[in-house]
């Protein structure tokens, strides 16, 4: 990577943007945005978030990808100067920033397409977050202070590292970093299929942009949780090979994208009642946000459907199990997942998928088969369903971390409350519980005529004597 010695570039393309009032954004930020879990303003030390999504840049299709690029605001919500140094000594004291793309399809949310980083270098003071106490100079970002990258620089090939490099949690990454040559017109860059664009082929779907900040003093601060915000994405018209897609209504302020599928799961801003989020933090790593719903089938069976964002967690996940009891009979198990690119080492080869043993459990590779596995890394959201015969119950899944443990993260596994399949109703005249009425039932409750029917559960009315009302309801559910 050619390593940058002077600003000017950005100086010109953002110096007046910076200095024009928070009414120029209009749309980017406004009544309908909102805070999610993480840092709050004026919290000690740094704290980085996108204070808004400004505008798209396309750059063409290849192979059936269209590349894009999306502009990023950031603001310094916190009460200390936060660096943004690209050169000399302390040359990775900067940000890393990441552009997702989401739709909502059918009921489903699901990551589309994700960039490469962006190494940010000379913040340029606005306020479009608060008012700004600018230092004056290109290396701090200021307390309440804002800086606008827009989509030309945010898709410049030069300057996006691999995401592989870069620990979340932490905020940890070499710089200059290293990495292939890129590849033509969408390397690097936020890619899509576009496929997962065409109107015809996705109808009535939403679209959702996503940026996010990983910085070190930000993660050191512990105020690493609130970095990612989102905004509603339109597919716009077909040119030059590829979909026009444009920025509308508000940036949804420290959430991260996954929460669109509940705020806006029924239509644009009428939330889904039936999606529950849990937020899972791996102890010393990072955070991942598990989503869920379920919604019945209309045939006497219900539909099991997860979404897990990897939020800033490094250790990664491997695998994830959800319990399903017996009798529920787990069937069209499914997954999803985005693609890594542009010389990235990790593989896309799909998870596998299984039902036995009591759950339905999704998996890559170990770490130890693979340390490149497909494992749900930090920036992505992956997704995991089935169909049940059984209305939900609450139950626990488990998130299996990729990586090994640390000294300061030893978790292996960790838990999330989430709706899972109950367990089959008893069947009435099932007396020795193989899941059939048949003889063998039969001759166990004439075996208690006459009696209370003791440990067999022969007495089926519960009157407290096994007689002709038993008989009845066994013959009925045997005929059934």
């Amino acid at each position: 990577m050619q390593h940058r010695s002077f600003v000017s570039p950005k100086m010109a393309l953002v110096v007046v943007l910076a200095s024009l009032p928070v009414a120029f954004f209009a749309g980017q930020l406004g009544a309908g945005a909102g805070r999610g879990d993480g840092g709050i303003a004026g919290s000690i030390g740094p704290d980085v978030i996108v204070g808004a999504l400004s505008d798209f840049g396309k750059f063409g299709t290849v192979g059936g990808i269209s590349a894009y690029s999306i502009g990023t605001t950031s603001c310094n919500i916190g009460d200390a100067e936060l660096s943004w140094i690209d050169s000399g000594v302390n040359d990775n004291q900067h940000p890393v920033i990441a552009q997702n793309l989401f739709r909502l399809k059918n009921g489903r949310f699901e990551q589309i397409g994700q960039s490469w980083l962006k190494h940010g270098w000379c913040a340029i003071d606005g306020n479009l977050c608060d008012t700004c106490q600018s230092d004056g100079g290109c290396d701090w970002l200021g307390i309440g202070c804002s800086d606008p990258y827009v989509a030309s620089l945010n898709g410049a090939q030069g300057d996006l590292g691999p995401r592989s490099q870069v620990n979340a949690s932490t905020g940890a990454f070499p710089f200059p970093f290293t990495a292939p040559a890129a590849p033509a017109t969408i390397g690097r860059r936020l890619q899509v299929l576009i496929d997962d664009l065409t109107p015809g082929l996705n109808p009535a779907s939403l679209y959702f942009g996503e940026g996010q900040y990983i910085h070190p003093q930000d993660a050191a601060s512990d105020n690493d949780n609130n970095n990612a915000s989102y905004r509603r994405v339109l597919v716009g018209s077909l040119s030059g090979g590829s979909y026009t897609l444009s920025l509308t209504g508000s940036t949804f302020q420290e959430k991260p994208a996954i929460y669109a599928w509940k705020e806006h799961g029924l239509g644009v801003g009428i939330p889904d009642p039936n999606v529950t989020i849990e937020i899972v933090d791996v102890v010393g790593d990072g955070r991942f946000l598990v989503a869920s719903k379920v919604s019945e089938n209309g045939d006497g069976t219900w539909h099991y459907e997860y979404a897990i964002q990897n939020l800033s967690s490094d250790r990664s996940a491997g695998s994830f199990a959800v319990p399903s009891a017996e009798g529920s009979d787990p069937a069209n198990i499914g997954f999803h997942d985005t693609f890594s690119h542009s010389g990235e080492p990790y593989s896309n080869t799909d998870w596998t998928m299984a039902a036995d043993n009591g759950s339905v459990t999704w998996a890559t590779q170990t770490f130890a088969q693979n340390a490149n596995a497909n494992a749900l890394r930090f920036g992505t959201l992956y997704n995991f369903r089935f169909d049940a015969a059984t209305p939900p119950t609450s139950g626990v899944a488990t998130i299996g971390v990729f990586k090994p443990a640390t000294a300061g993260s030893t978790a292996t596994t960790a838990n999330v409350s989430v709706p899972v399949p109950s367990a089959a109703p008893a069947l009435p005249g099932d007396l020795n519980d193989d899941g059939f009425v048949n003889a063998a039932d039969l001759s166990i409750l004439l075996g208690e005529w006459g009696t209370d029917g003791g440990s067999s559960g022969a007495d089926l009315n519960g009157d407290g004597s096994v007689g002709g009302a038993d008989l009845s309801i066994l013959l009925g559910a045997w005929l059934s």
